[in-house]
């Protein structure tokens, strides 16, 4: 089973959390509070009433179909209090239904494997046409998964499509129904018997005994991919038809309505090892012949470090020829490969509409001989094939159609692992274009439009091609890529009277139909490319001016992407993390080390559940669990029995279930099991609530449960950190290698990428995780001057901004609560790491504040000398600025 990647967990967390919050608040209210967590404020769209209805976005390569395998279980838990949900699977297209289709059914498939995961073997997946082989008696005792295309559903006209058709077989779904049970589904109309002649004037008013409304009974959760396709009011209506219980949206690039729960950043892939980037490209203004040249020597070139690696790769050239009628057809670009670039045939395959020589070929097997595949616009849905590195678009940027599609292609990465050669790290395009900005700037916009990348991460993840060695031998290519020219475009020819010399020197206009393209050296200076900003911004029309700062900051992303440390090789220092010396051994304090400490043991205190109740009313229960009522509706019959234990509910079947429902790692299952028994024992004998009323709240009561297990859990965890602080300790000389962070090239997940004005010189990734450099307001923000200062440093080497929640790839120390993520780190020339935690307001004692100080400045005393801890704000006691604070502390 494939294991999920940590932002692939941020993911189901985010939605975790907000269905839980749906039991007490609103749904705008649940949503605001969960996206409200990640700094965003965002409104909801209620497009289906009260019904949840949010979308996950992830980039292309990120894994939404696995995603959505794994929400099925977590929406019937947490919307339906249920282990066996019915899901409604719409798909864009046949083809994709097809795929998903047999992902699914298939046992060794990972998506097949994330449900199994939930339901072991109670999974049935199934079509439309296969639907009524469904038995009643599978329906409360197994996951049933119903995969269809939205289109088999979209009309206005139901008597015209076959789902919404009267089948007699399934007629045992609709027996014993009460009447409340029937009143949202569709009656047999007149209109029905003239498309089913076995149906008779006297079936007019009957129930439907129809696909769609077997559906609307079971209050299906719905999963919809490619959400940004499906935005009609027909879609809307449609369903609505389904009587859904929640709607999980999946995309890429959400538009407007899509209620974005959690998004996914490029970089938080490219951490994960699931993506190569940067994507570098070569521009090519003398023609496609010398764009094709090119991307052979590059495959050649990555072959050879392809050699280097323990697991096989073949990289494989995708080719995008000219539509009928151009210079680079299909068939001259064939002929071409064989006579003038001496590539065999057996080399080549052609994947069009009307030529498909991929069918029936296995390109990772070792005796493949393909490593050219041509095509015109995008290959067939769901083709993927993680040894595809180059892209070489044939036809003119401005032209070219899905050639973002086909990039999207060559961004998977082999294994989903880092490469140890940095080359195959990354992905490459060679591109049809007048120059570098040109062709970059169309492709970060197709990337941003087509396939879900932040515009602020597009900037930095274009880079221009650095010469390869492609004759091999001794001679060594430069360390990092000239710097490209700045482009702007402008709606008119600028008027220039009032430029002074330098900057009329450095800037050259080209009259354009649109207007005038301004090319600007890229080895300009920034305080002079600021200079020429400025008198290009004054000669444009006000409304031009956002466009004019937005070239200028994606320039000066990619000025920075280009000298950024991580991309040249550099490496930064190890950072020892606080330990403690148990037993002679060393060991990183981490939340399990301090629980241990504090001695826990769930048996240790009374057993007890306060605010833990239950009342009944007529349709529906509420729990009340400290004072939040949670509301669920009333459970079919069939969902009232353990599936466990069969069709007798006991106290000890319960135990069962709630110990599969809350086992986790640091619990040891005889202690849980224990406490469990206690707990029942306790809730119905003591506290007189009755087995099956705590039967039918069973998820309620699994939640509760997990919220005093970890209220427990972060006593003891308070008890070690106080107990232990003063005794933790750094590692040092041969220690720090097993003991210590590092920052790693390739692994800095930044979400929301800082894009300004000015230029940081130092900062060590080539993008800088969420930092704004000017308040709604237009004030500079307290945390970019401290960076601002930091980064002119004459001591500091290079720094990081610190990514929170991100324990595998940013450094933290450990507090009584949590892991406390520093603002920014920094590597100073002498070798010593300073640290800082900003604060905007002087240093409070009434926060967590003071435990952050106190970890960080044992950390600091721990390390004699190789660490420093400053906690900055924005004036000291001392009346010191942050330029001080700093200046002091690094001496």
């Amino acid at each position: 089973m494939l294991e999920l990647k940590n932002y692939q967990q941020g993911v189901l967390t985010a939605l975790n959390n907000f269905l839980l919050a749906t039991r007490t608040k609103t749904v705008p209210e649940a949503f605001a509070a969960t996206i409200s967590a990640q700094g965003r404020i965002d409104p909801y769209h209620a497009l289906f009433g009260d019904v949840p209805s949010v979308c996950l976005r992830v980039p292309t390569g990120g894994g939404k179909t696995l995603l959505a395998a794994h929400s099925v279980a977590l929406a019937g838990k947490r919307v339906l209090d249920t282990d066996s949900p019915v899901a409604l699977w719409l798909t864009p297209s046949d083809a994709i239904r097809t795929q998903t289709l047999e992902a699914l059914a298939n046992a060794r498939h990972p998506y097949r494997m994330a449900l199994t995961q939930y339901f072991g073997d109670r999974v049935r997946v199934c079509d439309l046409d296969s639907l009524q082989t469904i038995s009643p008696h599978d329906v409360g005792k197994s996951c049933i998964i119903v995969v269809a295309t939205i289109q088999a559903f979209n009309v206005s006209d139901t008597a015209k499509r076959n789902v919404y058709s009267f089948f007699e077989e399934l007629a045992p779904h609709f027996d014993g129904l009460p009447p409340n049970a029937t009143e949202g589904l569709e009656k047999v109309k007149s209109e029905d018997l003239a498309n089913q002649p076995y149906l008779t004037a006297a079936d007019v008013g009957r129930v439907k005994y129809s696909l769609a409304n077997w559906l609307h009974l079971r209050s299906p959760v719905v999963i919809v991919d490619e959400a940004h396709n499906n935005r009609t009011q027909r879609f809307f209506e449609t369903l609505g038809r389904f009587n859904p219980s929640c709607i999980i949206e999946l995309t890429a690039t959400p538009v407007v309505g899509n209620n974005v729960l959690h998004h996914v950043s490029a970089q938080e892939l490219k951490s994960e090892d699931m993506i190569k980037l940067p994507i570098v490209l070569a521009e090519h203004p003398d023609g496609w012949q010398a764009c094709l040249r090119d991307s052979i020597l590059t495959r050649k070139s990555l072959l050879i470090e392809a050699q280097k690696e323990q697991e096989y790769i073949r990289p494989i050239v995708l080719i995008q020829a000219m539509p009928k009628g151009g210079e680079a057809t299909v068939d001259v670009v064939k002929k071409h490969l064989m006579e003038q670039e001496n590539v065999p045939e057996e080399e080549i395959k052609i994947a069009t509409g009307s030529q498909k020589e991929l069918d029936g070929i296995d390109l990772f097997d070792r005796s493949c001989k393909v490593n050219y595949v041509i095509t015109v616009e995008a290959l067939k849905e769901g083709w993927d094939c993680s040894f595809a590195y180059v892209l070489a678009s044939l036809q003119s940027v401005n032209s070219a159609k899905d050639v973002e599609q086909l990039l999207g292609r060559v961004l998977r990465m082999p294994y989903a692992k880092a490469r140890k050669q940095e080359a195959l790290n990354k992905a490459y395009a060679h591109i049809v274009a007048e120059n570098f900005a040109q062709a970059a700037s169309t492709l970060k916009d197709k990337m941003v439009q087509n396939m879900g990348f932040e515009r602020l991460d597009t900037a930095s993840l274009v880079v221009p091609q650095v010469p390869l060695n492609l004759l091999g031998g001794s001679g060594t290519a430069p360390k990092s890529a000239p710097m490209p020219d700045c482009v702007i475009e402008l709606p008119q020819v600028p008027d220039t009277q009032n430029w002074t010399p330098e900057v009329k020197q450095a800037v050259q206009i080209k009259e354009t139909s649109q207007g005038a393209t301004l090319v600007i050296k890229g080895d300009l200076p920034a305080e002079e490319l600021s200079q020429v900003e400025a008198f290009i911004a004054n000669t444009v029309p006000a409304k031009a001016r956002e466009s004019v700062k937005q070239q200028f900051d994606a320039h000066r992303a990619v000025r920075q992407a280009i000298r950024a440390p991580a991309q040249l090789g550099v490496s930064f220092a190890s950072i020892p993390q606080l330990c403690l010396n148990l037993d002679g051994h060393l060991e990183v304090v981490e939340r399990e080390t301090l629980a241990d400490l504090g001695g826990w043991s769930l048996l240790d205190k009374p057993v007890q559940l306060q605010g833990f109740a239950i009342q009944e009313t007529v349709n529906s229960f509420e729990i009340d669990v400290n004072g939040e009522r949670v509301k669920y509706r009333m459970l079919a019959a069939e969902q009232l029995g353990l599936n466990d234990v069969g069709s007798q509910t006991t106290e000890q079947g319960l135990v069962r279930w709630l110990d599969i429902e809350l086992r986790r790692p640091y619990l040891s299952q005889l202690d849980l099991q224990a406490y469990l028994v206690k707990m029942v024992a306790h809730l119905i004998h003591e506290r007189s609530i009755g087995l099956t009323a705590l039967v039918r709240a069973k998820y309620q009561l699994a939640q509760a449960l997990d919220k005093e297990i970890e209220r427990l859990r972060q006593l003891a965890i308070g008890q070690g950190f106080q107990a232990k602080l003063f005794e933790m300790t750094v590692p040092t000389g041969e220690d720090l290698a097993h003991y210590g962070f590092r920052f790693e090239p390739g692994r800095y997940p930044a979400r929301q990428c800082y894009q300004g004005s000015y230029e940081f010189q130092k900062h060590f990734y080539p993008q800088i995780h969420d930092l704004r450099e000017k308040t709604p307001a237009g004030k500079t923000t307290e945390e970019f001057r401290c960076a601002q200062v930091l980064d002119a440093h004459p001591k500091v080497k290079h720094w990081v901004r610190n990514i929170e929640q991100q324990p595998k790839f940013s450094f933290w120390l450990p507090t009584a609560t949590d892991y406390f993520y520093p603002d920014f780190v920094a590597e100073l020339t002498d070798g010593r790491v300073l640290v800082i935690e900003y604060k905007g307001e002087p240093y409070k004692t009434n926060d967590d504040s003071r435990e952050k100080r106190q970890v960080g400045e044992q950390w600091e005393k721990a390390s004699g000398g190789r660490c420093l801890f400053l906690f900055a704000v924005e004036t000291d006691d001392l009346g010191r600025s942050v330029a001080q604070q700093i200046a002091q502390k690094v001496g």
